[in-house]
């Protein structure tokens, strides 16, 4: 038997409930002839867990183990699986349906953990996964930061990569909501890319952190006027902001208007301000796109991994949670940081201790 981890379900309307979390033990998988069974080190949270314990996310299941980020050690292989996955450690994509269609998934789009659309989830001490949906963990990386990258980092990666069309050095990206997976990965990929990266918060404290790992600079959106105040710090031979990557929504288009390029864009992948979002004529004028993004493609995932192994990237780590997944204290109180938005970076639980201790 191995233990996982699922919501209990509970009376309550969308949005006003919060399903608890339980451990529940459940039969230790076999892998079949193309999948290698691993057993998860880490797991990460990301605010769709959250959601789901609200009944905010589609498809909430009460038997599919949490979590859509993993890393772990191949501990056995099915019968024609690659020998050599036996003893790597591995990261897990994140989402199902979609290989390498530029514009979107080619299936339906099915993202790991807590929901009735694919069942399996990282909250759990051993799984079996298709051999072709694991990348090979950069040896640089610890179980944690492993963990902390798959989800949001091919967010992060194709809005700013793959849609923003100005992924290249010497380049200005404004970067909104500076703390959060997404927005962090972005700005790691922007200055491992030699962007000018800009943030935003409203949380000085954030905004510098944020300058301490390669932005240039940054501005609280509470200041009124701040697009003014960014202005002013932007390189003399570039004055302009090339694109912005946007998880708020809210008033960005008329921010955008006043910030970016002629032909410049805007890449939204969340809105958390508002569902809805004004488009003026101002941004029509100004030829500005806008661009919507989500997670990204198996290819797009590979050549992530691939770029951070190259650039020796490491993922920005807020806090870990130790003990396994019966450490049901530290876990709800990762959800509680969610929740009052306090992390710089991801929020962590290490699955298997023991696991995590390996030298594999």
């Amino acid at each position: 038997m191995t233990k996982a981890l699922i919501m209990e379900k509970i009376d309550g309307k969308p949005g006003q409930v919060y399903y608890p979390i339980k451990v529940v033990e459940v039969p230790t998988p076999s892998p079949k002839a193309n999948e290698l069974q691993v057993q998860i080190q880490a797991a990460a949270l990301n605010h769709r867990d959250f959601f789901l314990r609200q009944h905010l996310y589609p498809a909430p299941s009460f038997s599919t183990p949490f979590f859509a980020d993993g890393t772990g050690i191949v501990t056995a292989i099915g019968s024609s699986a690659d020998k050599f996955w036996l003893g790597k450690r591995v990261i897990l994509t994140p989402g199902r349906g979609w290989t390498s269609d530029p514009d979107g998934p080619e299936e339906k789009y099915a993202i790991l953990g807590g929901t009735s659309t694919f069942p399996l989830g990282t909250g759990q001490e051993i799984l079996c996964v298709a051999e072709d949906e694991v990348e090979e963990c950069p040896a640089h990386l610890s179980p944690a930061e492993g963990a902390a990258f798959p989800l949001v980092g091919l967010t992060g990666w194709r809005a700013l990569v793959s849609k923003s069309g100005n992924a290249r050095a010497g380049r200005n990206v404004l970067i909104t909501g500076i703390g959060g997976g997404v927005a962090l990965s972005v700005l790691q990929f922007a200055v491992s890319l030699g962007m000018n990266a800009y943030v935003t918060s409203g949380d000085q404290e954030k905004i510098d952190k944020a300058v301490k790992i390669g932005a240039k600079g940054g501005v609280s959106y509470k200041t009124v006027g701040w697009e003014k105040e960014l202005m002013a710090s932007l390189p003399k031979d570039r004055p302009y902001i090339d694109t912005i990557i946007d998880g708020a929504g809210g008033n960005i288009t008329s921010k955008a208007v006043k910030l970016l390029k002629f032909g410049g864009t805007v890449v939204q992948y969340g809105m958390t301000v508002s569902p809805k979002m004004d488009w003026t004529m101002a941004a029509v004028l100004k030829n500005i796109e806008l661009r919507g993004s989500t997670m990204g493609s198996r290819k797009e995932f590979k050549e992530m991994v691939q770029f951070v192994n190259e650039k020796q990237m490491k993922p920005i780590v807020s806090r870990i949670a130790k003990g396994g997944l019966s450490n049901l204290k530290e876990i709800n109180e990762l959800f509680d940081e969610i929740r009052d938005g306090r992390q710089f970076g991801k929020l962590v639980i290490e699955v298997s201790p023991e696991a995590s201790s390996s030298k594999l």
